[in-house]
């Protein structure tokens, strides 16, 4: 059973309550979403803490999303709690920041970390903004049992990855079509959001506008 568990808050210090800032009429965590269904995976589930669930129950229904809370600092557990709740085998872990996920490079990067059977995967080089991580929920379980630094708690997977003679790590650099490190995709600050706005309007009535190839050529033309 694979899972898209999306993390995401209402708080955010940088840019206040950016999950609901609207692009297109409808906040940002719906049009992150709406990006993530077009991964396949047997389930999608929103894991958010406890004081947002209620903003976000019915954007997540809208979405096709399940919804779980959890702590709001500790969300690790959250995704702990979804493996749990959902009987889940792998994970392709998402962040509420980032409305434009390259779908096509999240669904190759899940189909390696599968055959490899790797504990953790990640594609280095992509532009910041458009990766997700395939990782099992073994390991997400067992880092879970041993860590309990709250960086680690807090961003999921750094215990993974910094423990290489540990778990089984699949990190390679993104394939070249995708390799663009210097384009910035996610939304942490107002200047993210006004070009998040541009890029989607570019974007919206492209039947190719969850393709990572497609995003990196509107992008460059616009920027």
């Amino acid at each position: 059973m694979t899972a898209v568990v999306l993390q995401a808050r209402l708080d955010s210090s940088r840019l206040p309550q950016k999950a609901m800032l609207c692009i297109d009429g409808k906040p940002l965590v719906l049009h992150v979403m709406n990006a993530l269904k077009e991964i396949f995976a047997n389930i999608h589930v929103l894991a958010c803490p406890d004081d947002s669930f209620g903003v976000f129950k019915p954007l997540a229904e809208e979405a096709g999303f399940k919804i779980v809370s959890g702590p709001k600092e500790d969300v690790l557990e959250r995704f702990c709690i979804v493996i749990r709740e959902f009987k889940i085998d792998r994970i392709i872990r998402a962040t509420g920041d980032n409305p434009f996920v390259f779908t096509d490079a999240a669904s190759l990067l899940n189909e390696e970390a599968v055959k490899l059977n790797c504990d953790y995967a990640g594609f280095s080089e992509l532009p910041y903004g458009a990766g997700v991580e395939s990782v099992s929920a073994s390991a997400l379980l067992k880092a879970a049992n041993e860590t309990e630094l709250p960086f680690d708690r807090e961003h999921v997977c750094p215990y993974l990855y910094n423990n290489p003679q540990v778990f089984k790590l699949h990190r390679p650099s993104a394939p070249s079509q995708w390799k663009y490190p210097q384009i910035r995709l996610t939304v942490d600050t107002q200047e993210d959001f006004d070009k998040a706005k541009i890029l989607y309007n570019a974007l919206k009535n492209n039947p190719n506008r969850y393709n990572g190839t497609t995003i990196i050529e509107v992008f460059k033309k616009l920027f």
